[in-house]
């Protein structure tokens, strides 16, 4: 029976601690080699020169060089390497920043040490792991927001963009040469349209997404 290869893993965070029981955790599995540790992305790079690791477990807050930049940077040279992600903060910029940045997994580090193993065993494979927390993060990015609506007619677009100037609905009647009752029919369609209750919260919205030119 072939014995499994080696995976060799390289730690990038600034806190000793971290990388110290990251280092214990790598030694208690046969396949996994520690082979390098950095405490800022600057480090991380340099170190890549020397050990051209398998598999980066990489922190993203950190000194000098952050852990997005340090990715950006590592897989411009290495575009072999495979890097984790591990962080403690979930923030959709940071779930989005470090992927597009190349990274192959996002992981919190709460993960259990056999859930780490796999997601190295993984990633060297070249298969993605994502904390659900970080899965979350990107399906609630991808869902449709609430979007202007643009499909207001030309003449409820003339009214709005009175009812903007701050005009009552007897100007905006005296300016078109409609009547009261048009123009209370008209605005109550482009509140229907635009989703809000007042005409203060249409004057808000239109101007916010620029739907009219003031």
């Amino acid at each position: 029976m072939d014995t499994p290869q080696t995976i060799q893993v390289m730690l990038v965070d600034d806190h000793n601690v971290v990388r110290s029981g990251l280092a214990t955790f790598l030694r208690a599995y046969d396949d996994l080699e520690l082979v390098g540790e950095a405490k800022n992305g600057l480090e991380a790079l340099e170190l890549c020169h020397k050990t051209k690791p398998d598999v980066i477990l990489m922190d993203l807050m950190m000194p000098e060089m952050d852990g997005i930049a340090a990715t950006r940077s590592i897989l411009a040279d290495y575009p072999d390497i495979k890097i984790i992600a591990m962080t403690s903060f979930e923030e959709e910029e940071l779930v989005q920043g470090v992927l597009a940045a190349g990274a192959i997994s996002y992981l919190l580090k709460n993960i259990s040490s056999d859930e780490l193993a796999k997601a190295i065993r993984d990633a060297a494979s070249g298969k993605s792991t994502l904390s659900p927390e970080a899965a979350r993060v990107l399906v609630q990015a991808t869902r449709p927001t609430k979007q202007p609506l643009f499909d207001l007619t030309e003449r409820e677009m003339e009214v709005l963009k009175l009812v903007v100037q701050g005009k009552n609905n007897q100007q905006i009647a005296d300016e078109l040469v409609i009547s009261l009752a048009t123009v209370k029919a008209h605005i109550s369609s482009i509140l229907s349209k635009l989703q809000v209750s007042s005409r203060a919260e249409a004057t808000a919205y239109a101007i916010k997404h620029k739907i009219v030119s003031l």
